[in-house]
């Protein structure tokens, strides 16, 4: 089985590993050949170059239709099935393997093969961008030289006993193929099946696509493709639009309008995707110019600009909140320790001392949680418990205009209300209070001093409520500018 075989091609040399079984086969054109390969380098180490039983993916070609290495269709169909060869074949049919091994590797790597490429033939494009991207293979493609390769044919399918790839088909077969998958993408759009029906209209547009890229760009025929190409290009985004698949969409749309900038369904879907993907300016342009090149879309125009400000509103809403949640936080700590602050001063001017009467005047007046948060402020605030039992009316009011000048600022005009707040609440509270208040104060305090410290309880009440109307206007500061900024 080591004898060399000369086939009736120059420069091919052929060696029979294993021997097939049965006759030879009928190689018509149409047929399906199935078969593993492995290409060596005819030097000393016979290195290894490709081998597609390591890829995991036996090798394909149809017999007449001219595979890029021609030879391999004289090779193949010497052999008969289960048979294992070995063939030699000098630089004058190896040229094109390093473009062939580029494209089979990277469908092995699951990329597109043709990714890149210009107009022209293969070599037009192997010289064009100077690399294969593989070192070996630009070695190939520097210095073409003889190569190997052992082939085991294990697979011959009739032209009629398998579904022929477009890639597969002659150009009318990919022209008569074209209506039939889009009649079953439309099929499949109405049952509301848009990831198979944009299957269908992405074959037919493969199969025009491998027509026209063998037209001259612009010319006459590769227009009239276009033309074709079109409509089932924008079928394919609108059942992608279904699918969520707005990106996608954006692309396909945006290739579509740089060859036809009055396209008015390309605006239309285009815009539709930006709306999705919160694209409100350019949603908003796409929608104007799709009214401005057809009128009579006005009212679904119309209409759509009203959704997308709905869904726009909404979602600065949203926005709003998650920013309102996010500078909270930092505001309820502050709110806490200033209403610690303000329990704490008011605790200082009424005074602390145990026994019946000022518990009951405290509870009385509602500062019976004043006074029991009142000692643990005054260590942070630094306030002894001593100047508490002593402060004056008067020293307590000027404490309280430089906190509320410190604390608010220009808000201070603001505490009217809180001062008729806290007289109101003095005057339901009755007799109670200033028997309360006096008691605290001692014998020597009288009713001056509660009319003393209810003056300052009211100031209190209209630093605390000024506070906190501060922080408000603070808030709504911030959620203003987050706003603006969204816009």
């Amino acid at each position: 089985m080591d004898e060399m075989y000369l086939l009736n091609v120059e420069g091919v040399k052929k060696k029979i590993l294993h021997g097939g079984c049965g006759e030879l086969p009928q190689f018509k054109d149409g047929s399906k050949l199935t078969f593993h390969f492995q290409t060596l380098k005819d030097d000393f180490e016979r290195t290894v170059i490709d081998d597609s039983r390591q890829a995991g993916i036996p090798m394909e070609i149809i017999v007449g239709k001219l595979f890029k290495i021609e030879v391999w269709e004289t090779l193949l169909t010497s052999m008969r099935i289960g048979e294992v060869a070995e063939f030699w074949c000098d630089a004058i049919h190896t040229g094109m393997y390093a473009l062939v091994s580029k494209g089979m590797r990277r469908i092995a790597e699951d990329k597109d093969p043709l990714e890149g490429q210009k107009h022209r033939c293969g070599m037009g494009n192997m010289f064009d961008y100077h690399s294969t991207g593989y070192a070996d293979l630009d070695e190939l493609q520097r210095a073409p030289q003889p190569l190997i390769f052992i082939m085991e044919l294990f697979k011959v399918d009739d032209p009629s006993s398998y579904k022929r790839d477009t890639w597969a088909m002659n150009k009318e077969e990919k022209l008569s193929a074209v209506p039939v998958l889009h009649s079953e993408g439309n099929r499949l759009v109405l049952l509301k099946r848009y990831q198979e029906a944009a299957a269908k209209y992405q074959e037919a547009v493969i199969c025009l696509r491998n027509i026209q890229a063998k037209e001259k760009p612009w010319a006459e025929d590769w227009l009239s493709l276009e033309k074709l190409i079109t409509p089932l290009v924008l079928n394919y985004c609108q059942c992608q639009l279904e699918l969520g698949e707005y990106y996608e969409v954006l692309e396909h749309t945006t290739d579509l309008l740089q060859k036809n900038n009055e396209n008015v369904k390309a605006y239309f879907k285009r815009a539709k995707a930006h709306a999705a993907v919160w694209n409100e300016k350019e949603a908003r342009e796409d929608f104007l110019r799709v009214a401005q090149l057809d009128p009579s879309l006005g009212a679904a125009v119309k209409k759509e600009l009203r959704l997308l400000g709905e869904r726009m509103r909404e979602k600065h809403v949203e926005d709003r909140q998650r920013y309102q949640g996010l500078f909270q936080q930092p505001q309820l700590k502050g709110a806490t320790k200033g209403k610690g602050q303000g329990r704490g001063d008011g605790n200082a001017g009424a005074g602390r001392e145990e026994g019946g009467d000022s518990g009951e005047g405290r509870e009385k007046t509602g500062l019976g949680t004043e006074s029991s948060t009142a000692k643990e402020e005054e260590q942070d605030q630094g306030i002894s418990g001593a100047e508490g039992g002593t402060r004056e009316a008067g020293l307590e009011e000027e404490n309280t205009h430089a906190k509320r000048e410190q604390g608010l600022g220009e808000s201070g005009a603001e505490t009217g209300p809180g001062e008729e707040s806290a007289r109101a609440e003095r005057e339901e509270s009755g007799d109670g209070k200033d028997q309360g208040n006096s008691g605290v104060d001692g014998a020597g305090g009288g009713q001056g001093n509660s009319g003393t410290e209810e003056t300052g309880l009211g100031e209190r009440f209209s630093e605390q409520r000024g506070k906190e109307q501060a922080k408000v206007i603070v808030q709504q500061n911030l959620i203003a500018f987050m706003a603006r900024r969204d816009h």
